[in-house]
């Protein structure tokens, strides 16, 4: 366990900056390339080969409980908190060495300083890893399947790219149940990254970029925008300092997890001409929990992608990226 375990709380400067650092220069560095190579999962990728090897080691009644088709309207789904099925990771209902396996999982879905700050996340808000359940839809092997992890503050998938131009397999969650005060949630990071955007702003940028509202609803974590329209600035009207500004806020957003995802999730943003120009970056006026100016909720939304932050009154974070 590194120094920074038990010390997670807050600000990054508790964590090691050497491993953060070089997780966002990694995903800044994806947005980087001018020519494209798709470097999606595959069914062999390190996360689900042992997938794999987890569900091969499951008993008929076991798969029986946590196993539904692939085509089960409950894959799609994402909530803060929930549950798909009812068995847990660390109940009698799995043994040891499938216990172990399932942490393997969600130590191959993410960053090395990812990793940490997701375990720390479920020592706080459900006591670890072993309070949350995992669910498969399909089977490993097969043309389609997914697995998904699913608990308090948590939704993570692999999928092995069953779903084209589909980043993660669906959408994810995460988020932190600390509401002491804003800078001790462990995502403070990406707020202050996306906030010295705004910082950067000019008057006549800044009234387009605050939004109203408080952004505490999460009824619109969906790709599907057809039917509403977008607020917030767009990235195109930045300057080319603004929008290294913003796209160094999304290298630290998809930070904590593995380079497969990332790289397929900047890919499918990067997918039409100035796909990127075409995102929303909006802060919510009413959402400034410490009277300190940096905006706890804000949402980058656009053309098959949306990630919503609710900083406030704890985290509350969803990302949905096709293409």
């Amino acid at each position: 366990m590194s120094p920074c375990s038990k010390n997670l709380h807050g600000c990054n400067e508790q964590l090691p900056r050497r491993t953060f650092l070089a997780a966002t220069l990694a995903s800044s560095a994806l947005l980087a390339r001018p020519n494209w190579v798709h470097a999606a999962p595959t069914k062999s990728s390190r996360a689900e080969s042992v997938v794999g090897e987890l569900f091969e080691s499951l008993t008929d009644s076991q798969r029986a409980a946590v196993t539904r088709g692939f085509n089960d309207p409950l894959r799609s789904v994402v909530k803060a908190n929930w549950h798909i099925v009812k068995p847990t990771v660390g109940s009698s209902f799995y043994d040891k060495r499938q216990q172990v396996l399932a942490k393997q999982i969600v130590r191959e879905l993410t960053s090395a300083e990812g990793y940490e700050r997701i375990l720390k996340q479920t020592e706080d808000d459900d006591g670890g890893l072993e309070a949350y359940s995992m669910a498969w839809f399909g089977k490993p092997g097969e043309d389609q399947f997914e697995w998904v992890l699913t608990g308090r503050h948590l939704t993570m998938r692999a999928d092995g790219n069953s779903l084209d131009r589909v980043a993660f397999g669906g959408p994810i969650a995460y988020g932190h149940g600390d509401e002491s005060e804003p800078k001790s949630n462990l995502f403070y990071f990406q707020t202050e990254q996306v906030n010295r955007v705004f910082e950067s702003l000019d008057a006549a940028q800044r009234k387009l970029a605050l939004v109203g509202g408080n952004g505490q609803s999460e009824a619109n974590v969906t790709v599907d925008t057809k039917d509403r329209p977008l607020s917030g600035m767009a990235v195109e009207q930045m300057t080319d300092d603004q929008r290294t500004l913003f796209e160094a806020a999304l290298a630290s957003i998809l930070s904590p997890y593995r380079e497969e995802d990332r790289s397929e999730a900047i890919q499918l943003v990067k997918s039409q001409p100035d796909s990127i120009g075409k995102l929303r970056l909006a802060f919510f006026r009413d959402s400034d929990m410490a009277n300190d100016g940096i905006w706890d909720c804000w949402r980058i939304e656009g053309p098959k992608t949306v990630i919503h932050f609710r900083g406030a009154p704890h985290v509350h974070a969803f990302i949905h990226i096709t293409g």
